[in-house]
């Protein structure tokens, strides 16, 4: 295949003094710690950082062993690293080349779809959400309409099908929601596009789709070689454990891809993120491992909830929300014992977003919140 020889082009420079600088072969899972001093990436000793929906078990061994083999090639600009990306991408989801968009993680691509189609219109979105991308674009002009959730929390679909309308350019979903974390099922997703796509196009944010029971299932990305008026992002940042190397995709159609595509402002791609990316993408051991720690810390997570009486979400992401007194006070008083979790987002006052981590780390949050939201 074409990006077989481009792969052996690309990390043509592993050796086995790459092998032997990562101390032989390293075990499946590594879970990023800090040096006694202070570190530039990442929490401080001592610190649970529980508040990003980082993964610490990545980048995995072999996204480790691509950088340290590109590291002294990063003086040149990446072109054949895109490349190889792409193909890679496009051959997973059954689409031609020009239907990917590469981006600095998945938030380039997002905000570069919000300004490629808002334009003459406006962004259609649930109220609560991941809405960081289409706050700048309504920050550079564009307009946003948002649909309040259902009482229990979830995507009002039917709310926002009806609330389409001729100047709707751009139907924006995050599944599973963020902050929620909770899942719109597969073919209920696919009847919404299927509904609204021939009005407007929807865009899916797929970030957390590889965390949730059944990923594909999951996913609307099938319909993408189908036709659909649909654009599907998807990141390197979650379950891959590269939320530093910045690397996140789009699959679409090509009309859509190109003008995504006019409003991307990086150029030529990270050297150490794509080595990472082409090398771990189709890393399935690391990733069901790495999977294995997010979903037993989970579970950890909502026992210590069910133990203090709160009431919690169901989740099928890296995180949980969990309802509390006062999202923010309980914020304050986990940082008192250097645990990191969110406060409120925005009117939702008693909602506390708590991302999983390293386990000893959530243990430290279990142990915790009993206490804390009984003080």
């Amino acid at each position: 295949m074409t990006f077989e020889l481009s792969r052996r082009h690309l990390f043509g420079a592993a050796s086995l003094g790459t092998a032997m600088a990562l101390g032989g072969a390293p075990s499946i899972l590594r879970a990023a710690s800090a040096p006694a001093e202070a570190t530039l990436f990442g929490p401080a000793p001592g610190v649970a950082q529980l508040s990003r929906n980082e993964n610490p078990y990545g980048p995995s061994p072999k996204a480790i062993e691509a950088m340290m083999a590109a590291a002294s090639r990063s003086c040149y600009y990446s072109d054949v690293g895109v490349r190889v990306l792409t193909e890679m991408i496009a051959e997973r989801f059954n689409v031609r080349p020009e239907q990917v968009v590469l981006g600095e993680g998945s938030t380039e691509v997002l905000n570069a779809a919000a300004l490629a189609l808002a334009q003459d219109g406006h962004i259609l979105c649930p109220d609560l959400f991941w809405d960081t991308t289409v706050n700048y674009a309504a920050n550079q002009g564009a307009r946003v309409v948002r649909v309040p959730l259902k009482a229990d929390m979830s995507v009002d679909l039917d709310g926002m099908a009806a609330a389409v309308s001729p100047d709707t350019k751009l139907v924006q979903l995050c599944n599973p929601n963020n902050p929620t974390g909770m899942l719109v099922d597969g073919a209920t997703m696919a009847a919404f596009v299927s509904k609204v796509g021939p009005k407007a196009t929807v865009l899916v944010d797929e970030a957390y789709n590889e965390l949730a029971d059944a990923p594909e299932a999951a996913s609307v990305a099938h319909m993408v070689s189908a036709g659909a008026n649909l654009i599907v992002c998807r990141t390197f940042s979650k379950i891959y454990g590269m939320a530093g190397l910045r690397v996140g995709y789009a699959i679409t159609t090509p009309e859509l891809a190109a003008k995504i595509r006019s409003h991307i402002m990086s150029f030529g791609g990270n050297t150490m993120g794509l080595a990472a990316a082409i090398a771990s993408y189709n890393d399935t051991a690391f990733m069901s491992a790495s999977k294995a720690q997010i979903v037993e810390a989970r579970g950890i997570m909502q026992e210590a909830a069910k133990r203090a009486g709160l009431e919690v979400l169901p989740s099928q992401a890296n995180f949980l929300f969990v309802k509390v007194a006062d999202a923010d006070r309980l914020r304050t008083a986990m940082a008192d014992r250097n645990i990191m979790i969110r406060g409120a987002y925005g009117k939702w006052t008693q909602w506390s977003r708590v991302s999983t981590g390293r386990i000893e780390d959530v243990k430290r949050y279990a142990a915790a919140l009993p206490e804390l939201v009984q003080a």
